[in-house]
């Protein structure tokens, strides 16, 4: 009754959609496969809970981060009608952008992104100080990344290795001296995941906005075939990519195991970036967004599933 209470007060609705918390609670599946395959069983309780916690407030940090720095701009989107709610669409299950809506305040916003950075500054450093160095890193180019948003569409490379750096934190959180092979092959397939299978097609939906306000994205410079293509390689790219992780991991995986993931691969981000480029279509950018943001999810399944059951 009480978590339902809290749940549903308006105003920690609003912050939540600040965060981007579903899509966020989906996120703490690519840090949780990093350190799994990094270690080959389960950390130790206290480790797992922290790191849990780490990496939820760090993600609800750093999003409501992008909404901040970006006000200004998402301000302007939606005053030309940007931003359209209720769409078939993982960042929009809650209100899109409630700062720039002027549902929440700027104030609140920044009290509650200072707040989570903080818990996950201390989470980070009590599980390795490393791991707190690579988060103001992750939030040093957030910032970078959004305000490029007119300068360049390379910043898309800056958002691929923001995302990775979550993944490369938690690897850091449960062994303190990783492979630097592992660590090369993990940031690869985030990275391409990331380009191909988030910020192409997130940027591909909001293509008319962009070009009003001459935002320099993929999809706007390059145009949406180009563009399509582009993804299709990354995420091509990433699913190789998938199977060098498992085969440097310690685990060891058996041929159902490598059919499975070939399969959710393909489901999850191939087909949906053929279908994207076949059709030109922005609903086909928007699948491709959802389903590609459970890939990660998947994998972890499948990794929970190995160590498991064996």
């Amino acid at each position: 009754m009480i978590i339902n209470a809290i749940l549903t007060h308006p105003r920690l609705k609003l912050l939540l959609a600040l965060s981007r918390t579903p899509h966020g609670i989906i996120d703490i599946a690519t840090p949780a496969l990093a350190a799994l395959l990094c270690l080959g069983h389960f950390p130790s309780l206290s480790v797992l809970l922290l790191g849990l916690l780490t990496v939820f407030s760090g993600y609800t940090a750093v999003y409501a981060l992008n909404d901040i720095v970006d006000y200004r701009t998402d301000k302007e989107k939606v005053r030309y009608g940007g931003y359209s709610d209720g769409e078939d669409f993982l960042d929009g299950v809650l209100v899109r952008h409630p700062l720039a809506k002027g549902v929440l305040g700027l104030t609140d916003g920044i009290l509650w992104a200072v707040g989570w950075a903080l818990v996950t500054m201390l989470g980070a450093w009590l599980l390795n100080p490393v791991c707190l160095f690579i988060f103001l890193a992750g939030g040093i180019l957030e910032v970078i990344y959004c305000r490029l948003w007119r300068v360049t569409p390379a910043r898309a490379l800056i958002n691929g290795i923001v995302k990775s750096l979550g993944a490369v934190a938690a690897v850091f959180a449960v062994d303190p001296q990783p492979s630097a092979v592992f660590l090369i092959v993990l940031l690869g397939l985030i990275f391409f995941w990331e380009i191909g299978g988030q910020n192409i097609p997130n940027d591909w939906t909001d293509i008319e906005e962009d070009r009003r306000f001459k935002a320099k994205t993929i999809p706007v410079k390059l145009g949406l075939v180009r563009a399509g293509l582009l993804s299709i390689a990354c995420l091509t790219v990433a699913y190789l990519l998938t199977f060098m992780l498992m085969w440097v991991s310690p685990l060891r995986f058996n041929p159902l195991y490598l059919l499975a993931v070939a399969g959710l691969g393909a489901w999850l981000l191939l087909f949906p970036a053929l279908r994207l480029v076949e059709e030109n279509d922005r609903s086909q950018a928007m699948a491709l967004f959802n389903k590609a943001s459970h890939y990660p999810l998947s994998l972890l399944a499948v990794v929970l599933v190995r160590i498991i059951i064996g």
